[in-house]
């Protein structure tokens, strides 16, 4: 390995990171380079796993999403063990799956899908919600301990553009909402003659009685004309 190199590529894998539109370009950007960056990694993903509901994000081929799956139906794998592993740096690299004899029930799976060794990192936590970034490889044997530092150094890059990835859209997410919201507070305001307050207190109670959030409520102010 060339760190001086890889430092470099880093260095432009994170201005690049930085300058993408979306969460969504954030995370392809995210696997894409970890099949460029470290030493064979064939294939990469980022699994969220909310509760047991499995999601892949950002996968660079169906073989992550069908190992994903597999290990959301076994309900085991490397993945679910990265969560619960208690504290520390949560990284997991399986050697060869040819021969692994843990997690019975994925393994198998994993092995007729075509892996021959893994890597995984895990991003972050929040509540019950894991997202981990996975590397595959076809071969057994292919991810060493070089393998595993450029990962842990690509995953933590990784984890701070995620992080404000999503607090990004987050953010732009709760502006499109207080705009829609005080379009359709201004639609009642209107047309029933109502106050600020009056107006607000309508859509609360129609979101509490209907169990609709208050944005889905104002949304259909604002495409309606009013609440029928």
């Amino acid at each position: 390995m060339d760190w001086a190199e890889f430092a470099q590529r880093m260095a432009a894998m994170a201005r690049d990171l930085l300058a993408q539109s979306s969460v969504g370009d954030t995370l392809e950007r995210i696997t894409a380079s970890a099949t460029e960056l470290v030493e064979g990694c064939d294939e990469a993903g980022i699994l969220m796993l909310h509760g047991t509901e499995v999601r892949s994000l950002a996968p660079t081929a169906p073989l992550v999403v069908d190992s994903d799956q597999a290990q959301g139906k076994a309900g085991e794998g490397p993945c679910f063990d990265a969560v619960r592993s208690g504290e520390g740096e949560r990284v997991f690299r399986i050697a060869d799956l040819t021969t692994e004899r843990r997690w019975p029930a994925y393994t198998p799976r994993a092995r007729a899908l075509g892996v021959g060794s893994m890597m995984g990192f895990l991003l972050f936590t929040e509540d019950e919600e894991l997202g981990a970034l996975n590397l595959y490889s076809r071969r057994p044997g292919a991810f060493t301990e070089t393998s595993e530092l450029a990962g842990w150094l690509l995953a933590s890059h990784a984890a701070v553009a995620f992080s404000s990835a999503r607090t990004q859209a987050q953010m732009e997410q709760a502006v499109a909402t207080r705009h829609v919201i005080g379009e359709a507070m201004g639609i009642l305001m209107g047309s029933h003659r109502l106050t600020e307050e009056q107006s607000f207190a309508v859509l609360r109670r129609y979101s509490q009685e209907n169990n609709l959030k208050l944005r889905e409520v104002a949304r259909r102010v604002c495409e309606q004309g009013g609440l029928s």
